[in-house]
């Protein structure tokens, strides 16, 4: 859908002022919004995992790892597709308000695109380097967006998402090194272009949460000076007459399935600019992986 088409439509939990800055700038930050009992039921089937990582010793498709990960001290950067591992996330995705807003923001009929529980661990955390989503996973047009859900507090120092106010309006940037090798970043050359002066981060207390359009660059900086860790939930969403180009990075059941609405009888065309990604079919790690250059299967 275009945005003109979903800003006249009637709202859900968003009011139109609110939509049109989405529009217009390309994030929100909406400040304690999700209540505190889907939080704690996150948090628990958070915890679980954490303690399910600490026996791996190497990453796998569903648990990435940072490299100082161990038994005794458990630093678990990513588990992909939670939804697909505990089904209080499949249930979030579905009945919480996250899906009432990606509708104000979408149009009545969505599609799940994919979730994601990144960790930053204190005293490291890695940063999350300036990119843009679309890259990593072309649709046929941009009405494309991810919704955050800060579990823990996160001040300015913890490494809260970091935005840029109307990237989403410029060009698709390349994520390939000079090499031609897939990075999930801006390239050097790229990163020039940008104005990092205008960046703006979005710390929140527990049940914030971020959202940020498909073009939108953003990053985030290490979780260093601090002793509390920084898990952000994520689900991407789309239009469903919105459809991916390519193929998933992070294979589900749940992949392409309505949230809301109902099934689209033509999809929504528009030209894309941008360079595709690798061929993610022969497998995927994590962006931190791709960013750190410590996986062949991320470039």
């Amino acid at each position: 859908m275009t945005p003109q088409s979903i800003l006249d439509r009637k709202t859900k939990v968003l009011n139109q002022s609110t939509r049109e800055k989405y529009f217009e700038d390309g994030y929100l930050l909406l400040p304690d919004f999700i209540e505190n009992d889907w939080i704690t039921r996150l948090k628990k089937a958070m915890q679980k995992f954490i303690v399910r990582s600490a026996s791996m010793k190497l990453s796998d498709s569903i648990f990435d790892l940072e490299p100082s990960h161990s038994n005794l001290n458990p630093r678990l950067r990513r588990v992909t597709q939670p939804v697909d591992q505990d089904p209080i996330f499949w249930k979030f995705a579905q009945k919480s308000i996250i899906a009432d807003v990606a509708e104000d923001l979408l149009g009545p009929n969505i599609i799940f695109h994919h979730s994601k529980l990144n960790f930053k661990w204190y005293s490291g955390g890695e940063e999350v380097k300036w990119h843009q989503d679309l890259p990593f996973w072309p649709h046929t047009n941009d009405s494309v967006l991810t919704i955050g859900v800060y579990l823990e507090d996160v001040n300015d120092i913890m490494g809260p998402l970091g935005v840029i106010p109307q990237s989403h309006k410029g060009p698709i940037f390349d994520h390939y090194d000079e090499n031609n090798n897939w990075v999930g970043a801006l390239s050097v050359s790229e990163y020039k272009k940008i104005n990092l002066d205008k960046v703006e981060y979005l710390p929140g207390k527990a049940g914030s949460i971020t959202i940020h359009h498909c073009r939108t660059i953003h990053g985030s900086k290490p979780n260093i000076h601090t002793s509390l860790p920084r898990p952000l939930l994520l689900y991407a969403f789309s239009s469903a007459d919105t459809l991916p180009m390519t193929y998933n990075p992070t294979p589900s059941d749940y992949n392409g399935k309505l949230i809301r609405g109902k099934k689209a009888e033509y999809v929504h065309m528009e030209k894309y600019t941008g360079k595709l990604p690798p061929d993610w079919s022969g497998g995927y790690s994590s962006i931190f992986a791709s960013q750190q250059n410590e996986d062949s299967k991320s470039i």
